[in-house]
């Protein structure tokens, strides 16, 4: 016997807020609501990370930001804990174009860093090589890149102390960390450092990496979360009895206040931490930080937080795309994990991105492709500008978007 599928397509017009128009982009309705066409965003996204990889292959440098005057700011060969996101935005081209020019281009500028497999003095290891060799070793199996990452993890495995039950973030004997009187600072970004472990772990068959992301994000759950579920930057403990010693900020507004890109770190960490684990425990702490961000009073309208939700002059404060794209990222992770949708946030988040007020126009930005991004106030740096991992995390949320939505 032959069954027979009748589809009903209901042919819409679906009309980007960036002004991105075309008749023949159908928006479709699934059981969750309005699905997006990504097609044109990712075209447009790949025109402009084009130019930006013919200016990167010239310099031989990472794209980070762009200065104060408007020039390009390169990653810092010594060593940057945002010198994995431009040949990770690379690699999520290739996936999402199978052109091998991307490819090789990520090949190339990821190369620029490999040695610095070996540091064990920075935190920011998976940062670096999850988002660069990572991406790589998914998308090709190469165990060249394996080696790299099982290489990365046993260097920052080097900072988990089993007193504290964390990952060291800074290290605190110069720099203007050492003015702060921390003993063993752990930042809300760290989270986001857990997948190479898991990973690691996958990857050797050793539990040893998997049960130091797991202590480290039991640690945190139980520190760095107020009773609203926002957190708290940085928690200083002691290292030697593994007490908290304070709650405070770094790239925040006070330290009782929730810095948007923090908020965003603990969200995708935990999503990460459920995939590898299925314990609903980081489930469910992620739905409660989704919750406390969609449904937080000082969200505007457009979805795209300030950079710190409790900053003194909201509404007059700089915006920060850069947290709207990992949160963007996050939830299509976490939409697959709940009965509940969160299609319509994150539809709402795209169309504010994709937009002429986010998205810059081909050829301007020095390239880069969202615009109104911040690093850190407090240090009066990356204000109002591009940054390298707001389009990573963008490109990581069209690519999702569209093998998740788009399968048509």
């Amino acid at each position: 016997m032959k069954y027979v599928k009748y589809i009903i397509l209901i042919p819409v017009l679906i009309v980007l807020a960036n002004g991105l128009t075309s008749k023949n982009a159908p928006k479709e309705k699934s059981a969750q609501g309005e699905i997006i066409d990504v097609a044109s965003i990712l075209q447009k996204a790949e025109k402009q990370l084009a130019l930006q990889k013919s200016q990167a292959k010239r310099e031989n440098k990472i794209p980070r930001t762009v200065t104060q005057s408007g020039s390009m700011h390169w990653a810092n060969s010594d060593f940057d804990w945002t010198e994995g996101f431009f040949p990770g935005s690379c690699w999520y081209m290739y996936e999402a174009t199978n052109n091998e020019e991307w490819k090789n281009a990520a090949k190339k500028f990821q190369n620029l860093f490999e040695l610095h497999k070996y540091i064990t003095t920075n935190h920011d290891l998976g940062f670096v090589f999850n988002c660069s060799f990572g991406n790589a070793y998914r998308l090709t199996k190469d165990t060249v890149y394996k080696q790299v990452l099982i290489e990365a993890a046993n260097s920052l495995s080097t900072r988990f102390n089993s007193s504290v039950g964390c990952l060291k973030s800074w290290d605190v004997n110069n720099g203007w960390q050492s003015k702060r009187n921390w003993k063993f600072p752990v930042i809300i970004d760290n989270m986001m450092n857990l997948e190479l472990l898991f990973k690691a772990s996958e990857l050797t068959g050793n539990d040893k990496y998997r049960n130091i992301a797991i202590t480290h994000a039991n640690t945190t759950v139980v520190n760095h979360f107020r009773e609203d579920h926002s957190s708290y930057h940085v928690v200083d403990y002691d290292p030697k009895t593994g007490g908290v010693r304070s709650k405070q900020t770094a790239q925040g507004f006070a330290d009782g206040s929730s810095w948007a890109r923090g908020q965003a770190w603990g969200l995708y960490g935990y999503t990460v931490c459920y995939r590898f684990t299925k314990d609903k425990t980081y489930l469910e702490q992620a739905k409660k930080i989704v919750r406390y961000i969609i449904e937080n009073k000082g969200i505007p309208k457009d979805g795209i937080p300030y950079w710190d939700y409790d900053a003194d002059k909201v509404p007059n404060e700089p915006r920060d795309a850069s947290a709207a794209a990992i949160t963007l990222s996050a939830l299509i992770e976490l939409d697959g994990y709940t009965s509940q949708s969160y299609l319509p946030v994150i539809n709402k988040l795209f169309k504010s991105l994709a937009s002429d007020h986010y998205t810059a126009k081909i050829g301007d930005n020095q390239n880069f492709i969202l615009m109104h991004s911040v690093g850190s106030i407090p240090h009066a740096q990356e204000i109002d500008v591009p940054l390298s991992y707001a389009d990573y995390y963008y490109l990581e949320a069209l690519v999702r978007y569209k093998n998740r939505y788009n399968k048509y």
